[in-house]
């Protein structure tokens, strides 16, 4: 089948491919969207395949694992001044995103270049139990925050990019598009990575890992090449801007600004605890191998682009984007209940039924929120906005992921290392992401029955805004 004819058949198939026109076809559309395609493979390996592979194989506390991973969160808050940046950037080229995809391109690299021989430093295991015990945490942490902060900045600016290039009322839908994109990368590289470690050995690991670094520079090329058009006007005259404490402030006074933001932050917590311990769950739980749960990650991202081609349809037809946000945190509290209840079913189905639904929720929640946000965006200020929500969501998830794996050590702790077992510990965790979706769900409720709302779409492109 031809590109060609995949770019027949993506208005029918694609989500969000109704956006192409004809000065950005969905070719070139579908081109931009590798940067998702090596952030979700990126995520994958953060949040999925290697912290089974730290907590189970390499025998790395599920604490010290969180933290780890919550590392790269530290630049989270940063996503807002990062896009602000971009969107008053003067170059001499004339460029405003490029610059900044690829410094984070060039960090992911610099960081998975590093990262397998960091965590079997971290490891201790074999000839690296000779080596001083500060060099595996540096070492780790400094691969960890330096994939982290290109993922943000790649992700943050891209999306920006991608804004620009389109209609104004066609900005929410591209970005809709880009992380369909996202989920679609990965499924499909959390399927990869699980059949390349299926016989795990640290060779192997390294070999993945670096792979990943190669390809991420090499799609990430492919994607921004002759996207951003140069304008030297701007660069020879750049126009007066306000500053960011200013363009900040100006957003966040905005309607409702303030609760759409908790609510993100809370929706995020809620699903994005899971991410560190859902793979050693199944592992410790079932007796599922590395592939197996790595595959788990698939599902998620299976369920999540379900939610997000849901949300399309849905949205389309005049629902306000925080009434599907609202949906989907309702979602996620029974998919909790069924991932809670596999041990005691003692078969995979129930994990893998309640990880589906799980995607579906925080796909419904994602694509409701982020939405809403675009829809409140300021003039000009694409990436301000997409770095606020950036940076709230990703801040949540940090939190929630360091704070997963500190509560199942503790627990394992306190009850004597083997008084209880293991998967028990695991289920305090899935109970309070459960209270998060709830209250989130509470924060939501004045205002859900007052969102549904047709937003009738006219001639001159008037689009309905956020309740």
């Amino acid at each position: 089948m031809t590109t060609r004819t995949l770019t027949r058949l993506g208005p029918r198939f694609l989500p969000f491919a109704d956006v192409a026109s004809e000065t950005m076809p969905l070719g070139r559309l579908l081109r931009l969207s590798l940067f998702q395609i090596t952030v979700g493979m990126a995520l994958v390996l953060l949040v999925g395949t290697l912290n089974r592979v730290m907590i189970v194989e390499l025998a790395v506390p599920a604490s010290l694992v969180a933290v780890m991973i919550a590392l790269p969160m530290l630049a989270a808050p940063l996503r807002a001044l990062i896009g602000f940046r971009s969107d008053t950037h003067v170059s001499a080229l004339g460029w405003r995103r490029v610059p900044f995809i690829w410094r984070g391109t060039l960090l992911q690299f610099g960081g998975f270049a590093v990262m397998p021989f960091a965590l079997l430093v971290l490891s201790g295991h074999g000839e690296a139990a000779h080596a001083p015990v500060w060099i595996g945490y540096a070492s780790a942490a400094i691969a960890f925050l330096l994939v982290g902060t290109g993922v943000h900045m790649v992700q943050t600016i891209g999306l920006a990019l991608a804004t620009d290039l389109v209609r104004p009322e066609d900005q929410a839908r591209v970005v809709g598009l880009m992380f369909t994109m996202l989920l679609i990368g990965m499924m499909v590289s959390a399927v990869i990575f699980g059949a390349l470690l299926e016989a795990y050995s640290p060779g192997r690991l390294i070999r993945v890992v670096q792979g990943a670094a190669v390809v991420t520079v090499i799609l990430n090329v492919v994607a921004i090449w002759k996207q951003e058009p140069r304008d030297r006007r701007r660069a020879m005259a750049p126009p007066d801007q306000q500053s960011f404490g200013e363009a900040l402030t100006s957003f966040v006074a905005a309607p409702r600004a303030v609760r759409r933001l908790l609510v993100i932050g809370l929706g995020t917590m809620g699903f994005g605890m899971a991410d560190v311990v859902l793979e050693p769950f199944g592992g410790q739980a079932l007796g599922m191998s590395v592939a197996e749960t790595t595959r788990l990650t698939a599902i998620m991202a299976i369920g999540g682009l379900t939610g997000f081609a849901l949300a399309s349809r849905v949205l389309s037809r005049g629902v306000a984007p925080l009434q599907m946000a609202g949906l989907g945190l309702i979602t996620g509290i029974p998919a909790f209940g069924a991932i809670m209840a596999a041990p005691a079913a003692g078969t995979a189905g129930s994990l893998v039924a309640g990880t589906l639904v799980l995607g579906l929720g925080a796909g419904l929640f994602g694509h409701g929120t982020l939405s809403a946000t675009m829809r409140a965006a300021p003039p000009d200020k694409a990436g301000l906005a997409l770095g606020a929500w950036g940076a709230v969501q990703a801040t949540a998830a940090g939190i929630a992921i360091a704070l997963g794996g500190l509560m199942r050590d503790a627990i394992l702790t306190l009850s004597g290392n083997g008084a209880v077992d293991p998967a028990a510990a695991y289920l305090p965790v899935f109970a309070l992401e459960i209270l998060f979706l709830a209250i989130g769900a509470i924060l939501l409720g004045p205002a859900m029955g007052g969102l549904f709302r047709r937003h009738e779409n006219t001639t001159s492109g008037k689009i309905g805004r956020d309740a």
